[in-house]
């Protein structure tokens, strides 16, 4: 079973997306912040990382770097989730590490294509 870990601090962002990805059958773990969400990537080596940018503590954007700088993480793809639709947001989520970028709220085919693509790239030889 595909593990993703959704890094998120807003409760019913967590709870209508992870509902969702449990359905199209992946194990979903949660990290709160930006600190629990690296903690749990070294720990528990998930497939694939949702991470939301404006997160309490450490944001979205220094995990990714943290995660990307990591021997053991930096293999993991991670998508950018955020509400920040500024011109440039999508280029500053790249420029820290993550792989791919969506924006909320989420459309979720949308989002379940870019986790398939990525998932893909990984297991390419």
């Amino acid at each position: 079973m595909i593990r993703i870990l959704y890094v998120e601090d807003n409760e019913d962002n967590v709870y209508m997306l992870s509902q969702r990805l449990k359905r199209h059958g992946f194990d979903v773990l949660v990290a709160r912040d930006g600190e629990q969400g690296v903690e749990t990537a070294r720990r528990e080596k998930p497939d694939l990382i949702l991470m939301d940018l404006g997160l309490p503590s450490l944001d979205g954007w220094s995990a990714a770097r943290l995660l990307k700088g990591a021997p053991d993480t930096r293999r993991i793809p991670i998508i950018a989730l955020s509400a920040h639709t500024m011109p440039g947001d999508r280029e500053r989520a790249l420029a820290a590490g993550c792989d791919e970028y969506d924006a909320k709220p989420i459309a979720f085919e949308r989002l379940l294509a870019k986790i398939d693509s990525l998932l893909q790239d990984r297991t390419a030889p």
